[in-house]
């Protein structure tokens, strides 16, 4: 379970520097205003304490990365990393990701990571789940053309119903495994987060897919 509240943490995220206070006011601008290069944009949504975004900007200075927390405890313990860390091409923004529309324009986003995602397990609130095809749509709206999703979680239920939403939201599956770890093609370069990590350890299978737009829509 996600500690959700520790007094202060708003105020902390609130003064640091590496945080957007007003991120629709950066959308078209992320790479100009913010980053001040041309580089790609990669967005990860529910990045948790950090470590994935962490690690994949420390191995690839060229990618400008944005990690979005909805949660400000936890948002907290990925920006104290950063202090320590400083680098350069990372940001972070707390927000929820159902206004992502207002933050990133259309084609300004090259690839969305969705790791661990809270998996909503009632019915009712489906639409909520990150891999939905609600979501699907949003994301179609800030990616490139040859954008792509990349999925991953240890929860079988979450991970079925995210591939049943792939094709009615107009997406092409383009790989997929059962179990990530022991899947020599899709394993290579993997990047680990927190969740990822202790989930294997437990013996836990990971899945994952690579989703892009269907080709000519």
């Amino acid at each position: 379970m996600r500690l959700r509240n520790i007094a202060g943490s708003r105020e902390v995220i609130a003064d640091s520097d590496f945080t957007i206070k007003d991120p629709e006011k950066k959308k078209g601008l992320w790479k100009k205003e913010v980053f001040g290069n041309d580089n790609e944009i990669h967005i990860e949504i529910g990045m948790g304490k950090g470590r994935f975004l962490m690690d994949m900007a420390a191995l690839h200075p060229d990618i400008n990365y944005v990690g979005i927390e909805k949660y400000s405890s936890v948002l907290l313990r990925a920006l104290q990393k950063q202090e320590q860390l400083l680098l350069p091409n990372i940001i972070f923004i707390r927000m929820d990701a159902e206004t992502i529309t207002e933050v990133f324009a259309p084609s300004e986003v090259g690839r969305i990571y969705l790791n661990f995602s809270d998996p909503w397990p009632k019915d009712r609130h489906a639409k909520r789940r990150l891999p939905a095809r609600e979501f699907l749509k949003r994301y179609d709206r800030i990616l490139v053309p040859d954008g792509v999703v990349e999925f991953k979680t240890d929860n079988k239920d979450l991970f079925q119903f995210a591939l049943d939403e792939i094709e009615p939201a107009g997406w092409t599956l383009d790989a997929v495994t059962y179990d990530l770890h022991n899947d020599e093609v899709m394993n290579k370069g993997n990047v680990m987060t927190e969740y990822e990590e202790r989930f294997s350890e437990a013996g836990n299978p990971i899945y994952k897919y690579i989703i892009s737009r269907k080709k000519g829509e």
